[in-house]
């Protein structure tokens, strides 16, 4: 009988030692999966930030690159613009060249306005040139409009002296006028060119989806 009892005691002890290492084993397991779920998700999270810290640096590097070339190519057109500027200046000393410059100015203002009087305003150094230059410009004026006009100069208002040349044209109301300096005319021309300009130089735009 003692031999049957420790028989049952000791199978007992050891269905008891089983269920509890099984036990040990399962909670075991599922702490170590807790723990691993934990780590992966701490790990997704850093992940996450590390690229998106990423982005955000590829971003800014991209955009000041962007930004760096775009204030370069706009100083290579201002140097252009401004060069082409001081090249404005030394067409008035040469009477010769300048002149015909002066005609085409002087007709194209009047035949905008196609009034029969107007006034013109110069340089006060240019006066002499701009009416003998006068002359052609109506002459040629009134071939095209097919009606006479006469032209006063303003010898009162001069233009600025320092710009590079070039008339202003007033109608006889003195309420519309034609701005033909020569600085107004490059800038006009630059506004008109600056697509191609910035073609030549630069190649077709990468972002632009759209070409006239």
């Amino acid at each position: 009988m003692e031999a049957f009892i420790k028989k049952e005691a000791e199978e007992k002890s050891k269905e008891i030692k089983l269920k509890a290492d099984e036990e040990y084993e399962i909670e075991k397991a599922s702490i170590v999966r807790a723990e691993i779920n934990s780590i992966d998700v701490l790990y997704e999270s850093k992940f996450k930030k590390a690229s998106l810290a990423q982005q955000i640096t590829k971003s800014t590097i991209a955009n000041k690159t962007r930004l760096k070339v775009l204030a370069t190519r706009e100083q290579v057109l201002d140097d252009i613009f401004e060069n082409a500027e001081e090249e404005l200046k030394k067409i008035s000393k040469n009477e010769k060249s300048y002149k015909p410059v002066l005609v085409g100015l002087i007709e194209e203002a009047v035949l905008s306005l196609l009034e029969k009087s107007v006034t013109v305003r110069v340089r006060k150094a240019d006066l002499e040139l701009a009416k003998s230059a006068a002359e052609e410009a109506l002459k040629n004026f009134e071939e095209k409009a097919k009606f006479s006009a006469t032209i006063t100069f303003d010898e009162t208002n001069f233009l600025d002296p320092e710009i590079a040349g070039g008339v202003v044209v007033i109608n006889g109301t003195g309420k519309i006028e034609v701005n033909n300096t020569l600085e107004e005319r490059l800038k006009l021309l630059s506004e008109g060119a600056l697509p191609a300009v910035r073609l030549e130089l630069f190649g077709p735009s990468t972002t632009r989806k759209f070409f006239d």
